[in-house]
């Protein structure tokens, strides 16, 4: 387009969408990646930096808080530098960080390396999807938050295998190293394409505000992440988190309702927005069921069934593509058919999932894991895609960017306190079940009479009490297992009802201005 049409006023040039859209989804996928691709390097990382299995938890821990604390300022920072020059600083810091978490010496340097992939990769995931909803009109929202949620669903998903993988056949450093190619193209593509916008600054600092947040989201992460590991309430750690999360809460609400708005680190007119805030309810409960679970069957495929790590990753795998698969489906027909049918349809496939799962047994077959696994992921697929849709329909899009970030904070609230609920219950489950199986033992017992079981436990020895012992235990487990599976069917089941809250965006409503344009 020549200067002088530019100049005559002639609209911009059109939306590169395709190339903003793999863009800022590479961004996406590697900082949902890095929060579970981690976990099986931990063993390799902990003999390499001769760190304890206290002390090597704090790589996963100081991402985790980190990320949680600066999610809410990203909308602070677009307005006060915009979404252009925060997006590209995030992903600038985010891949410097992976550089420093690889070449790490020492326990304390990852730990701070990942304190500031935390810190860095906040902004990414909220920013990749308010630039989505930016850049597509209204009626393309539907298939705008597919490609998103694909991005955001697919981290967690091959997190484990990948950086299994990436573990066995080079080194645990590979697991960050990843991220630098990827980051590298991601820079580009925003710094390409995406056109500088112009800092609001309509918003303020405010500085209580932020730390009573801070300290609340922190001391809540530190709680539900060290919890199990401290026997909750019976350790003083435990005390002190839940006593600064309830001051620096109360504080926090206090301040932000005396604050007239816009001058608040938290604008309160979002919780205004009926529809926002039945989104924030039900993305909780999607980031509980969707993690919870995820947590949940690598453990037990390993643990109790003795798979390696690559099987387990593998046969949990297909997962991902039913949800990709949905995802792709219900963005065509968000729009067209009643969200709340779309909504009803995801929750009740993902509990029919879960029913599944609470079948299981220890004669578990891995086509039974592989088949359950992609029914839940076509069931969030329909629910991730309508939910995301309809939670931002009705809100102004001069609040998208804060609101994003609330949403995605909550998202990783749901999952954090989900995964912490059921890693209690199995070991608190397990230690019942154990005991009510070992009223049951004694020598005169007709299964024990069994020549096959006699062959296998010789009781006459300690070792053949020990080996039942290990009996027990593993079935007690699977009990322990189950129990958390049919708990979050019943979750997922419950949520049915508050459908009827969320009301569906008018035909006639007008279309947003995009302010993400690209060049």
């Amino acid at each position: 387009m020549s200067s002088a049409a530019t100049t005559a006023g002639a609209p911009a040039a059109p939306v590169n969408r395709t190339m903003i859209t793999l863009s800022i989804m590479l961004a996406t996928i590697i900082q949902a990646l890095d929060g579970t691709i981690a976990n099986v390097a931990l063993p390799h990382m902990q003999g390499s930096l001769s760190a304890s299995q206290d002390q090597i938890t704090w790589v996963l821990t100081s991402f985790i808080v980190a990320a949680a604390i600066a999610t809410p300022l990203t909308g602070w920072l677009c307005d006060r530098f915009g979404q252009k020059r925060v997006f590209l600083a995030s992903i600038a810091g985010f891949t410097l960080a992976s550089v420093l978490c690889g070449m790490a010496m020492s326990l304390s340097q990852i730990v701070g390396a990942r304190l500031l992939q935390g810190l860095f990769g906040a902004a990414l995931v909220p920013l990749s999807q308010a630039v989505l909803l930016d850049i597509n009109p209204r009626e393309k929202h539907g298939s705008a938050m597919a490609v998103w949620g694909m991005g955001v669903m697919i981290g967690p998903i091959l997190g484990p295998t990948l950086g299994g993988w990436l573990t066995d056949s080079y080194s645990w450093r590979w697991v960050f190293l990843i991220n630098v190619p990827v980051g590298a193209l991601a820079f580009y593509g925003i710094w390409r394409y995406i056109r500088n916008d112009t800092p609001q600054r309509g918003m303020r600092f405010d500085v209580f505000g932020f730390a009573t947040l801070s300290l609340a989201i922190g001391a809540l992460q530190m709680l539900l992440d060290r919890g199990e590991q401290n026997d909750w309430f019976a350790s003083t750690e435990t005390w002190i988190e839940a006593v600064l999360l309830a001051i620096s809460l109360a504080y926090f609400i206090a301040h932000t309702a005396l604050k007239p708005a816009g001058e608040s680190f938290f604008d309160y007119r979002l919780l205004k927005n009926s529809n926002y805030v039945t989104g924030l309810l039900f993305i909780f409960i999607v980031g509980m069921v969707l993690f919870a679970t995820r947590a949940l069957t690598p453990s037990m495929l390993q643990g109790l069934l003795g798979y390696p790590a690559m099987l387990a990753g593998l046969v949990t795998a297909p997962s991902g593509l039913g949800t990709m698969v949905a995802m792709l489906v219900v963005g065509k027909l968000t729009g067209k058919i009643d969200t709340r049918l779309l909504l009803a349809a995801g929750f009740s496939i993902t509990a029919f999932s879960l029913w599944q799962m609470s079948q299981f047994s220890l004669d578990l077959l891995q086509s039974q894991v592989v088949w359950s696994g992609v029914v839940q992921g076509i069931g969030l697929g329909f629910v991730f895609v309508p939910l995301s849709a309809a939670t931002f329909a009705t809100l102004d899009p001069h609040m998208r960017a804060q609101g994003t970030a609330i949403y995605s904070l909550i998202r990783n609230i749901g999952s954090s306190i989900g995964i912490a609920l059921v890693q209690t219950l199995l070991v608190r489950n397990t230690q019942i079940a154990h005991s009510s199986l070992v009223a049951h033992i004694n020598p005169a017992n007709p299964a024990l009479q069994n020549p096959q079981t006699s062959q296998l436990l010789n009781l006459n020895v300690p070792e053949g009490w020990a080996a039942l012992n290990g009996e027990i235990t593993r079935q007690a487990a699977m009990i322990a297992y189950v129990d958390d599976f049919y708990l979050m069917m019943i979750c997922t089941a419950l949520v049915l009802p508050l459908l009827i809250l969320i009301r569906p965006p008018r035909r006639n409503a007008p279309v947003a201005v995009d302010h993400a344009a690209m060049e």
